[in-house]
């Protein structure tokens, strides 16, 4: 599980970052949009790396292999 950390900006922004994916962060007008947004891209990353046959933690728990 990836942990999400939301703050909110000076400007009023927010940002929401997954420490876990280096360079995974993204801004919202809201803390619910920055939540989406963040969500998205971290499963865009996460997909690229595994097509690219990068590891990924615990990839077994997200999908049950059937012979």
């Amino acid at each position: 599980m990836y942990k999400v950390e939301i703050d909110r900006e000076t400007d009023g922004r927010w940002i929401a970052e997954v420490t876990d994916l280096p360079g995974v962060m993204a801004y919202g007008e809201s803390r619910e949009e920055a939540l989406r947004r963040v969500q998205a891209l971290s499963l865009r990353v996460l997909a690229e790396r595994l097509e690219n046959g990068e590891l990924l933690p615990d990839v077994e728990s997200v999908f049950a292999i059937v012979a």
